[in-house]
């Protein structure tokens, strides 16, 4: 079975200064994945509905509810354009509206899957987008790149491609930094802390979640859109930045898991219990903190040390209320080893 391939299109890269998309991308867009249709089974995540609808709205300023009129307008302007592209192929396309609750339970995110498994079994292209018309404002993706990542982790994929305005990652003195072996404090801290006026994301964000997909096995690859080839460059390592994968033997479910899926709680883990997760124990009471937010058994929460950082996500085997009454507890297990992922 080909690999899963995962292309996220930043706002900024598909669309003109004035937020109308960008005709002329869109079609080499449609020419490159055209190529690599017979390899992969293909993702598109695209931005842009936004910029696209904004000219429509009086006086557009950017509230919530007109970011929401506008992505009603725009979508169907925005995927007509990669029908019309597409079609030159012979690629039909579908869209993909998604909300985080898609991903926040196991079975729900099957059913995606298993619908993204028979448009390609048709040759079928999804393209997917965050449904910004209905999306509760607590349960929004925190931007595109993150739904990409959420795809890729969940799905398996083999790469994550995220396209950028720029060529990839920049050094202190402007310059493509080829491959990134690991992603730490110093990797983030080139990341340009500006973003596009049109959409949400930046390197920030791209850089965050490529950490997060590195580190569930996948390879990230930060390209330029507007680089010839890029797309079939960027999949082959010869342009932008590639990300080097963390090798490791995650199953579907623990991909799905690792992604973070939909944490609704956090718990703080001391010393020694981070020193058991990453010998690959279980969670203990004994060992928790703090709590942070509400969350049921069953529910996925996210470990952090007592600096703050992210260590793990995890499937709770008990809920916040009970684990308040037990915090430092021996013996009370609050996550099984089984079901904990490390970041």
């Amino acid at each position: 079975m080909n690999p899963i391939l995962v292309i996220k299109f930043g706002t900024a890269s598909i669309t003109k200064p004035n937020g109308t998309p960008d005709e002329a991308v869109i079609l080499e867009i449609a020419r490159q994945v055209a190529q690599l249709r017979d390899r992969y089974r293909v993702v598109l995540v695209s931005s842009g509905a936004v910029g696209a609808g904004r000219g429509f709205l009086k006086s557009y300023r950017g509230t919530l509810r007109e970011r929401k009129a506008a992505a009603a307008i725009g979508n169907p302007i925005l995927l007509g354009l990669y029908a019309k592209f597409f079609s030159a192929y012979g690629i039909p396309i579908a869209q993909s509206l998604c909300e985080r609750q898609h991903f926040a339970n196991r079975s729900q995110f099957l059913q995606l899957k298993e619908t993204y498994e028979e448009l390609w079994a048709n040759g079928v292209i999804p393209i997917a987008n965050e449904n910004d018309v209905v999306s509760n404002l607590e349960l929004k993706f925190s931007d595109n790149d993150e739904l990409a990542t959420l795809i890729a982790a969940g799905f398996g994929a083999d790469t994550l491609l995220f396209s950028t305005s720029v060529g990839g990652l920049l050094d202190t003195e402007g310059h493509i930094i080829p491959q990134v072996a690991r992603i730490d404090e110093a990797v983030l801290g080139l990341a340009d802390q500006s973003k596009s006026s049109l959409g949400l994301g930046g390197m920030t964000s791209k850089l965050s979640f490529a950490k997060r997909a590195t580190r569930l096995g996948i390879r990230v690859v930060i390209f330029g859109i507007h680089t010839p080839e890029g797309i079939l460059k960027a999949l082959s390592g010869e342009t932008g930045t590639v990300f080097v994968p963390d090798e490791n033997a995650l199953s579907a479910r623990q991909k799905w898991l690792g992604s973070g899926s939909l944490a609704t709680g956090q718990v703080v883990a001391d010393a020694g219990a981070v020193r058991a997760l990453k010998a690959r124990r279980s969670l203990l009471a004994v060992g928790i903190g703090a709590i942070r937010g509400e969350f049921d058994r069953g529910e996925v929460i996210e470990i952090l040390d007592e600096t703050g950082e992210s260590v793990a996500v995890a499937k709770a085997r008990i809920s916040s209320e009970a684990l308040a009454q037990q915090l430092r507890t021996p013996n009370v297990a609050v996550a099984h080893a089984d079901d904990i992922v490390l970041l």
